[in-house]
């Protein structure tokens, strides 16, 4: 078995409006009876994550707030990084920055507030970066991704990166596809996704991950295997 672990996204790849379908929490089940380790990478919070989502316990670990957060289910919630400035957030909501959400780590809002997010964050003299997501606007301290996040999960559960499949369907899954071994884009996926991914599913959302499961299941995903040359063009597609 040369792909360890899989690593997945949630809104807009695991779940369709928030919700998970039976087809797709069955094939998850059943590779972790394969052996495999379940990764899930999200931009939510953990609260968030739970009230939306029953099984959050079929993974053996959960990377929230875009790698702010790494949970092992049943656990404390291990931080990543360092907590928000007030500051920061008093600075949002005075400028009538609406919705305004905050985590641990990440606070986040939506495209019309940009501006105002980008100007607080200079005028406060703050290091945090602004990461997009179809819509969404959130703000990290400098260095804290999709990819850092996995990265540490990947150290808690002694996994190399070569050995994980990662898969998403938005801007902030660039990240996560530069610390695995195969990137897949689900069908849905934005097309500057499909461009950096080793796979694109035939499927969209839930099913494209069973489609995918399917293909670990039945061969190990033979057909794909880091090679420098896949790797050094994934890698000039992930460059800024």
């Amino acid at each position: 078995m040369f792909y360890q672990a899989l690593a997945t996204d949630y809104d807009g790849t695991l779940a369709k409006d928030g919700r998970v379908d039976d087809a797709t929490v069955m094939a998850l089940r059943r590779l972790k009876q394969s052996g495999r380790r379940l990764i899930l990478v999200s931009g939510r919070e953990r609260t968030d994550l739970q009230r939306v989502f029953p099984y959050v316990d079929l993974f053996d670990r959960l990377v929230l707030e875009n790698g702010g957060v790494l949970v092992e289910p049943g656990k404390a919630s291990g931080v990543l990084a360092e907590p928000p400035p007030q500051a920061f957030i008093e600075r949002l909501r005075q400028r009538g920055v609406s919705p305004l959400f905050h985590g641990d780590v990440i606070v986040s809002t939506w495209e019309p507030g940009e501006t105002i997010v980008r100007e607080a964050i200079r005028d406060l003299g703050l290091s945090h970066q602004v990461i997009l997501n179809k819509g969404a606007v959130m703000v990290l301290p400098h260095g804290v991704d999709k990819a850092s996040g996995l990265q540490a999960a990947l150290a808690d559960l002694q996994l190399m990166p070569p050995n994980v499949v990662a898969i998403g369907d938005a801007e902030n899954d660039m990240a996560m596809f530069a610390g695995c071994g195969c990137a897949v884009a689900v069908a849905n996926a934005l097309p500057s996704i499909k461009v950096c991914a080793d796979v694109v599913t035939t499927h969209a959302r839930g099913a494209g991950v069973v489609e995918i499961i399917e293909r670990l299941l039945a061969n190990d995903l033979a057909e794909v295997r880091p090679s420098r040359t896949r790797s050094a063009a994934r890698a000039r597609c992930l460059e800024p």
